[in-house]
């Protein structure tokens, strides 16, 4: 097994977790708040959430997602968990604390957002069934089992790094930036949770219509 297919599995899971979307809002928003531990666990529940939709494919229950009510449920579930969080981030918005190690919220609870956002994001779902199905597929005709189960833990590396990386800067800004600049970021993670969670509710709604 080469290094450059080490690195482009690596890259595949930076690629899942890097784009702009409600996991890094998140993050951005409870690193600001809350410190780095906060924003970690978000993508560390986020991750869980990625290692269950493996599974998922692992075991062959792609054809059970692929029914309109079950893709408009978790559309609209989405909706949900993203309006909530991103009010509750909204409402909490002034309350960001100069002591980096005092918290406002229970890590198993942020821990547990983290799990929920993913769990009920569609688009990670088209990754882990789509993209990582198709992966997964031409893999296990040219590796064995135990490069499969290696490259597959790769691609969770990939994420992971992101993660830390995510939970670095967003705590960074919380000790290098001015309060009001903070205030203005956070107010702004809230308002994106908002808008992704309408979407994902307008998505549920036109599933539901078409089908």
């Amino acid at each position: 097994m080469s290094v450059s297919l080490f690195v482009s599995y690596l890259l595949l899971g930076l690629s899942l977790a890097a784009p702009i979307g409600p996991i890094n809002a998140a993050q951005l928003d409870k690193g600001i708040k809350n410190g780095f531990m906060h924003a970690w666990l978000v993508g560390v529940g986020a991750l869980i959430a990625d290692a269950f939709y493996m599974m998922l494919v692992y075991l062959g229950f792609v054809r059970f997602l692929d029914a309109p009510f079950i893709q408009a449920f978790l559309w609209l579930f989405g909706f949900f968990v993203l309006v909530y969080t991103g009010v509750e981030s909204l409402l909490t918005g002034g309350k960001i604390s100069a002591n980096v190690h005092r918290s406002s919220q229970p890590l198993f609870k942020t821990f547990i957002s983290g799990f929920f956002m993913s769990l009920s994001n569609p688009l990670t779902i088209l990754f882990w069934l789509g993209i990582y199905g198709s992966v997964l597929a031409k893999t296990a005709t040219t590796y064995g089992k135990e490069q499969l189960f290696f490259l597959s833990g790769t691609i969770f590396a990939g994420i992971f790094l992101w993660d830390l990386t995510m939970a670095f800067i967003a705590s960074s800004f919380r000790k290098l930036l001015s309060t009001n600049f903070l205030y203005l970021t956070s107010f702004l993670s809230g308002l994106s949770l908002v808008g992704f969670g309408f979407y994902f509710g307008f998505q549920g709604i036109m599933t539901l219509i078409a089908h």
